[in-house]
C-alpha cells in the first residue's frame, strides 16, 4: 500500500522546485507516485521579463499556465487599439483557462514585472487529472474560482460610483494574496493605476483621486504600489454600497 499523506505548501514547493501551484496542485490524500506524477508532468518555462506575451490572441491551446515568480495581466485589445484589462494573475493561480472552450485564446497574456512560470501541458493534465479524483477535484474548483472572478468583475464593474469599484478591487486582491499563504495585510500592487482604470473602467485620474481620497480619510496607506488596509470597515462601507445609499439618502432628505 502506498504512504498517503497530506501536503502542505512548503512540501509541494520542495518537490516541484519551488513551484507556486498554490490553488491547483493540493489534492488530499495524494500519494507520493501520484505527486511523482505531478512533478514530471509540470514544465518549466524560461523567465519572461516585464512586457513579454505568455500567449496572444487567436494562439491554440497548448498548455495552462501559473506564475512561480511574478504576476501577468490578460488583455483583450479592441478594432482602435484600446486595451481593456480582463484580469491581473498572481503567483500560484492557473490561467490560461479563457481557451478551453474553444481550442483558442480569446485574450493575450502579458507580464508585467519579470517572472517565472510553470507549463501544464492541458492535454496530459486532462488525462493524469482523470486518473488522480483528488486533482480532478481540485481543477474544478480552480475552474469555479476562475468563473467566480469573472463574476465579480461585471459585480464590479455595474457599480456606477468610482470609490465602490475601488475599494471591490483592493479587498478583492487582499483576499487573494491571502488565498495564496500571504498576509494580505500589505498588498503589492504590481499594476500600474492607468491598467487599475482599464480593468475597472475608470480613468486615471479617477483612480488615482479615489486612492488619494482613501489615504487622506485614514482608509489606506498608500506607499507608491504598497498599499495596507488601516479601515477595512470604512473599506468595506463603499464596497457594500452603502457609500451611495447615504447619499441618496441625503439628497433625498428635504430641507428645514
Amino acid at each position: 500500500m502506498h504512504d498517503v499523506s497530506q501536503l502542505d505548501l512548503a512540501r509541494l514547493r520542495r518537490s516541484c522546485a519551488d513551484c507556486s501551484l498554490a490553488q491547483l496542485c493540493l489534492p488530499a490524500g495524494i500519494d507520493r507516485n501520484d505527486l511523482g506524477r505531478l512533478d514530471t508532468l509540470v514544465q518549466k518555462r524560461r523567465p519572461l521579463h516585464r512586457g513579454d506575451h505568455l500567449f496572444r490572441a487567436g494562439d491554440a491551446l497548448g498548455s495552462v499556465f501559473v506564475a512561480s515568480e511574478g504576476t501577468f495581466k490578460t488583455v483583450v485589445i479592441n478594432e482602435s487599439g484600446e486595451e481593456h484589462v480582463l484580469g491581473f494573475h498572481l503567483p500560484g493561480e492557473l490561467f490560461g483557462l479563457d481557451a478551453v472552450g474553444s481550442g483558442r485564446h480569446r485574450c493575450e497574456a502579458i507580464a508585467l514585472e519579470d517572472a517565472k512560470v510553470c507549463e501544464l501541458p492541458f492535454s496530459s493534465l486532462a488525462t493524469v487529472a482523470a486518473q488522480l479524483p483528488s486533482l480532478q477535484r481540485q481543477l474544478l474548483r480552480v475552474m469555479g474560482q476562475s468563473s467566480d472572478r469573472d463574476h465579480d468583475l461585471v459585480d464590479v464593474l455595474s457599480r456606477r460610483q468610482a470609490s465602490e469599484r475601488i475599494a471591490l478591487f483592493l479587498l478583492g486582491l487582499r483576499d487573494r494574496y491571502r488565498r495564496i499563504g500571504q498576509s494580505g495585510e500589505d498588498v503589492h500592487l504590481p499594476m500600474s493605476r492607468e491598467e487599475i482604470g482599464r480593468h475597472l473602467g475608470l480613468a486615471l485620474e479617477t483612480v488615482s483621486r479615489g486612492f488619494s481620497r482613501l489615504h487622506e480619510d485614514g482608509v489606506i496607506d498608500v506607499r507608491g504600489r504598497h498599499v495596507r488596509v488601516l479601515d477595512e470597515a470604512a473599506l468595506r462601507t463603499p464596497a457594500s454600497g452603502c457609500e451611495q445609499d447615504a447619499h441618496k439618502a441625503s439628497r433625498a432628505r428635504p430641507r428645514a
